[in-house]
């Protein structure tokens, strides 16, 4: 696969941005200057500017509310931003990505499947609601959608410190996330495994959650080592 991307420009606004939000001292729930005057403001153009945002929106850094504008978002204050001089992204990182994540997320699954914590249930179905929304519009907020799924099934196993580990795993690395669910392609398998986690949760099964979780992973991973073996040939 070799390179899979490299820092953009929107990387670059994105840390413009948290910088712009510490200097005005805004707090969680804060609204920050619309995207054009964000834009205006930065001398991008309008989509550009919208994208930097979009990165922050899957950190939780900023929320972004059609028809209301920018508000700063409840991670602003522990979130870590890409550096944006960082090395390019590599088929090997992505695995061992998703690798880390195969390791720790099943056994997170298995223990929401045993507590079913209400405000994280209803937070998956949410999600879930949301992401076949966003596949039938087309919509490519998808891949924040999907990046909330795996973050509201571990708030379902009721650990906080557990919670906390794997929204470190997402937050600081939504980009290479995004990376994956573009080189996965398959957004409606990708639902549907998504669907088969959540009923082993709300069902009580540990064991098919466990077993869900890690074959989704283990399917993402073969998706993504097929993609960059075929890339060196």
């Amino acid at each position: 696969m070799g390179d899979v991307s490299r820092r953009t420009l929107a990387d670059e606004l994105a840390t413009g941005v948290v910088e712009l939000i510490r200097e005005q001292r805004l707090e969680p729930g804060g609204q920050l200057d619309t995207v054009r005057t964000l834009a205006t403001r930065f001398s991008v153009a309008v989509p550009t500017m919208r994208e930097a945002l979009r990165r922050l929106e899957a950190m939780g850094v900023v929320v972004l509310r059609h028809g209301s504008g920018v508000y700063v978002g409840e991670n602003v204050g522990r979130s870590v931003l890409p550096n944006p001089h960082s090395p390019i992204l590599t088929g090997e990182r992505l695995i061992d990505l998703l690798e880390a994540r195969r390791t720790i997320e099943p056994p997170i699954a298995a223990m929401a499947a045993t507590v079913r914590d209400p405000d994280g249930v209803a937070r998956l179905t949410e999600t879930l609601d949301e992401a076949e929304q966003c596949l039938r519009l087309h919509d490519e907020r998808l891949w924040i959608v999907n990046l909330e799924f795996h973050r509201a099934l571990a708030q379902a196993s009721g650990n906080t410190v557990l919670a906390e580990v794997v929204d470190s795993i997402v937050l600081v690395h939504a980009q290479e996330q995004r990376e994956i669910l573009r080189l996965h392609g398959d957004e409606s398998e990708d639902f549907a495994e998504h669907q088969r986690i959540i009923r082993a949760v709300v069902d009580g099964s540990a064991d098919e959650a466990f077993g869900a979780t890690h074959e989704h992973l283990t399917n993402v991973i073969d998706v993504i080592r097929a993609r960059n073996l075929g890339s060196e040939h």
